[in-house]
């Protein structure tokens, strides 16, 4: 496997312990304890993911993850307080890919990284093709997407949670159904993270000609890609 990943935890004894485990687990871990030498490591281009602490003194995570994003498009699983939605919705909406609360244990929080580095194992591999909806296109396999023949940057889990809509394109896609295909994992209880997510994926689409969103709410059902 070999990928690498960085730990950014200002808890030197639990990063080392989830360091440990994931090398165990046979990935590469390099690791930063504060939030400055974070986002430098982050923006170098060596590292496959990086699993990012919200509560380090100094610039804490949220500020970290601003500043990844305004450079990177590189997955970002965060670590929460449990309980603590604010800064879980915050951080969703600035593009973190996943939240992990803590304490978590070790076990979790790589089934959720296997998860992410396998939706985006396939980058670049294959034959480069499209599927559209409207002025939507999207090439899967190179997780790319067009709108009106524009490039749109996505993060790795709003891209995969368009794909899934847009290969269901007219269809109500639960969010049970959003979280098992986008997400690789089950919909937990009062988790708004898909929520979070197919907002962010409006902003940066533009209305349909008659005013709408490209992406429908259906209440108490899903969400649906409107096929034009």
């Amino acid at each position: 496997m070999n990928e690498k990943i960085l730990l950014i935890d200002d808890d030197v004894e639990l990063a080392g312990m989830i360091r440990d485990y994931l090398v165990a687990e046979g990935f590469d871990v390099a690791m930063a304890h504060d939030g400055e030498s974070g986002v430098r490591e982050a923006l170098s281009g060596r590292h496959a993911i990086a699993v990012l602490d919200v509560m380090m003194p100094g610039i804490n995570g949220i500020e970290v993850l601003r500043r990844i994003r305004g450079e990177s498009a590189m997955p970002v699983v965060m670590l929460t307080a449990r309980g603590d939605d604010t800064d879980r919705i915050v951080g969703l909406e600035l593009g973190a890919d996943d939240y992990v609360p803590k304490p978590c244990t070790p076990r979790e929080l790589t089934a959720r990284i296997r998860a992410i580095l396998k939706r985006i194992g396939g980058a670049g591999n294959g034959q480069a093709r499209v599927i559209r909806a409207g002025a939507l296109s999207v090439w899967p396999e190179n997780r790319k997407a067009e709108w009106n023949g524009q490039a749109v940057e996505l993060t790795s889990t709003e891209f995969s949670l368009l794909e899934v809509l847009v290969r269901h394109a007219g269809q109500i896609v639960s969010k049970e159904d959003l979280s098992m295909l986008g997400l690789g994992r089950p919909l937990m209880r009062f988790d708004r993270s898909i929520d979070v997510h197919v907002s962010s994926i409006r902003q940066k689409f533009g209305a349909l000609p008659d005013g709408r969103s490209c992406i429908q709410t259906v209440i108490r059902k899903g969400y649906m890609l409107v096929k034009e």
